[in-house]
């Protein structure tokens, strides 16, 4: 295939980008062109600028570095779709931290996108429906660059970590994936140290940093990321904790529960069931109480005395406000 040298440069500047290191090899098999072709344009681009690198190695290669400006991104259609369809949702404030950067950046990308992709991409905006979330703690948008980046790179993340109690420690771990829920952005990493599967909440990482040392990813032991997070917020360990019992069958309490909630619904029979809450404040546990309570069926709470006491100073406060 003979392609002319802007189209050949602009795609080898796509791939570049669309992975972190290539070979020489990969690339002249990708272009159809001799490694030696391969090794001039790649002059030709920093010559432009970009900050390719060569990376060291049994066979070498190159990767396209950070540098001081960032330069151009070459999107496909699809990929240009699918990142304004993203920032529309994280600008309408579904991912609670990066509403500010993600309007700045969809006004940025809204200027140069092409006539034929805003139709697509106001289909997509008009069929979908943003739920705006509880408001979760700030995530800074460099973390989570950092963090996804070690996803996708397969590289030893190293952070500082504040745990609930508030006492912090150092982590080293293999980065598997991130999700958001509910206002809150969660890591699922390998910790080889403790040679075991841990979640972290990202606004509680410090000074993350991607090491540069990779690794081989290990099989989740989950089907998917999100199976894993819904297990392992289910089993941790809360300060305060409620076992409630509700006369509705458990598939309607299921429905009404958001799925990541911490929270354990058991069936007793076709009309009733129980659920296990857990939370480290007094506040959150009561939400999640007053989630059961509007299901609009009787129920019952098997609670210490610290979160009865609380709960019936919520509801004598609501009461006192309607007789008011």
């Amino acid at each position: 295939m003979t392609t002319t040298l802007p189209a050949r440069l602009l795609r080898l500047l796509s791939l570049l980008q669309g992975r972190r290191e290539w070979s020489g090899a990969e690339l002249a098999d990708r272009l159809e062109v001799t490694g030696r072709t391969v090794r001039r344009d790649i002059d030709r681009l920093r010559e432009l600028g970009y900050p390719v690198e060569s990376t060291t190695g049994t066979a070498g290669g190159y990767r396209l570095a950070s540098g001081k400006n960032l330069p151009p991104l070459l999107l496909d259609d699809d990929e240009a779709v699918a990142v304004a369809a993203g920032l529309l949702t994280a600008a309408s404030g579904s991912v609670t931290g990066i509403e500010e950067s993600s309007i700045r950046a969809l006004a940025k990308l809204e200027r140069v996108l092409p006539a034929r992709l805003r139709g697509r991409v106001s289909a997509v905006a008009g069929a979908t429906v943003p739920v705006p979330v509880r408001e979760g703690p700030r995530v800074d948008a460099g973390t989570l660059a950092v963090v996804a980046a070690a996803c996708r790179d397969h590289e030893i993340l190293s952070f500082d970590y504040e745990k609930r109690g508030g006492a912090t420690e150092s982590r080293r771990v293999e980065p598997h994936s991130m999700i958001a829920v509910r206002g809150l952005w969660y890591l699922i990493a390998f910790d080889p140290e403790r040679d075991d599967w841990r979640t972290f909440r990202v606004d509680r990482l410090d000074q993350p940093l991607a090491t540069g040392r990779r690794f081989d990813p290990r099989p989740l032991p989950a089907e998917s990321p999100a199976d894993y997070l819904r297990r392992s917020i289910i089993d941790a360990p809360y300060q305060y904790a409620a076992r409630v019992t509700v006369q509705a069958s458990a598939a309607t309490v299921r429905e009404h529960l958001h799925p990541l909630l911490p929270s354990r619904v058991t069936t007793i029979d076709d009309g009733s069931c129980t659920v296990q809450l857990g939370e480290d404040t007094l506040p959150a546990i009561t939400r999640r109480v007053l989630d059961l309570a509007v299901l609009d069926a009787d129920f019952s709470i098997d609670a210490p005395d610290d979160l009865r006491d609380h709960l019936r100073s919520r509801l004598r406060g609501l009461l006192d406000a309607l007789n008011g």
